[in-house]
């Protein structure tokens, strides 16, 4: 039985996970992806080395973030349904995976980078060769992976959210919304400025969310458990 006490801390720690991950991430693709996605890359890479190991180490407790949240919130899905629970600690697991991979990649960059600059090397053709080839793994992993992994998460998040009344409905519902739009324009394969507009609602979601956890907690806390409690057993033979 996890105690009001118990929520209230799963709450907190969730909640300065939600920003840590959510801060970390945008920080981090702004560092990394201002260096890397330039058509020049292979001589400014190692002139902005400090940027882009900057952006590594974001990327990287963004991926640590992912795993806490994961780690905070299975207690809280479990006295739920357990199924969603082990669902929903899978996918943000290969979701952390996903973001570990993602970050690294610019590291190999950073390695064709010195190898281009070294005397008597490849033609500079090879190494856009493979500088593109590194770069699209990257694109891969945060552009579609990173996304479905994500959503699924997050739909069962919340599922049980809207389900238990642990948050307010409508941050549920805002969540719903925010993540199928984002999902849906990841999985287009669209490429336009206007990314932003279907992202926008899910970043700022977490941000909220993650505010109100540290400040609210579980705020139907007791709701649930009386309503739990409250249901007819089934009897046993």
């Amino acid at each position: 039985m996890i105690t009001s006490s118990d929520y209230k801390k799963s709450a907190t720690l969730t909640g300065v996970f939600f920003l840590t991950a959510m801060v970390t991430s945008l920080l981090g693709a702004v560092l990394l992806e201002s260096v890397i996605a330039m058509p020049d890359w292979l001589t400014t890479i190692l002139s902005s080395r400090t940027q882009v190991y900057a952006g590594i180490y974001l990327e990287l407790i963004n991926a640590i973030a992912v795993i806490g949240i994961a780690v905070m919130l299975f207690r809280v899905l479990k006295a739920y349904n357990e199924n969603i629970a082990l669902g929903y600690l899978g996918f943000r697991i290969i979701e952390s995976m996903v973001c570990i991979v993602a970050a690294i990649c610019p590291l190999l960059l950073i390695t064709l980078g010195q190898q281009h600059a070294e005397p008597g090397g490849l033609d500079n053709s090879h190494f856009q060769t493979f500088g593109h080839l590194i770069y699209a793994v990257r694109g891969y992993m945060a552009g579609l992976l990173l996304p479905i992994f994500f959503s699924l998460g997050a739909l069962l998040f919340y599922y049980v959210m809207y389900r238990s009344k642990l948050i307010p409905r409508f941050l549920s519902v805002w969540g719903f919304a925010g993540v199928v739009l984002m999902l849906g324009f990841n999985l287009s394969g669209t490429e336009s400025s206007l990314g932003l507009i279907f992202v926008l609602p899910i970043i700022l979601n977490e941000i909220f969310l993650g505010i109100w956890l540290i400040i609210k907690g579980f705020s139907q806390f007791e709701n649930w458990h009386s309503d739990e409690s409250s249901k007819p057993k089934k009897p046993t033979i």
